[in-house]
């Protein structure tokens, strides 16, 4: 944590930290909304999603040792309570439709959260000069946008119809 935040340097550093954080809660969390999804289709995309986000953890970890940043050690508490609905929903008694609906809803919260961090801190990085950085939230950010597309299509083409 910092004493002060004094720069867009120490501001992009704690982005970095935030997202570091919540990217390795959400990767103990997706196996557990994959594992509670009974659409085919919808455990596929947890998974599929879940392997994006290891690879999104190590893209922090190359843009922290590329800064000379630790960015361990910080707790994202919004991922935190995100996560935690997540796990509220999960345990709600409701029918197979209505809790991949609901799936649906709490990773869009997710997905929404990671979207504003990866592109508040690629134009942070980009500012900066930081263009290997930026190039690297960019992609993230642009596979987190894709899997709130995916779900977003899934949820409106398919599962709310079957959840109605």
């Amino acid at each position: 944590m910092f004493d002060k935040l004094e720069t867009l340097d120490d501001l992009f550093e704690m982005q970095l930290k935030d997202l570091y954080s919540a990217e390795k809660q959400l990767v103990k969390a997706l196996p557990q909304m994959a594992e509670a999804a009974k659409d085919g289709r919808l455990r596929r995309g947890f998974e599929k999603h879940l392997r994006e986000t290891e690879n999104q953890v190590a893209r922090l970890e190359k843009i922290a040792e590329a800064q000379d940043l630790d960015i361990s050690g910080h707790t994202c508490k919004a991922m935190e309570g995100l996560i935690a609905e997540g796990q509220e929903t999960m345990s709600e008694n409701a029918t197979d439709e209505v809790m991949d609906a609901a799936l649906i809803a709490a990773a869009q919260r997710i997905e929404h959260y990671e979207i504003s961090g990866y592109g508040t801190a690629a134009h942070f990085a980009k500012r900066l000069g930081y263009t290997d950085a930026a190039k690297l939230l960019q992609q993230t950010l642009d596979e987190e946008q894709l899997t709130d597309t995916k779900l977003n299509d899934l949820a409106i083409n398919y599962l709310n119809a079957k959840a109605e």
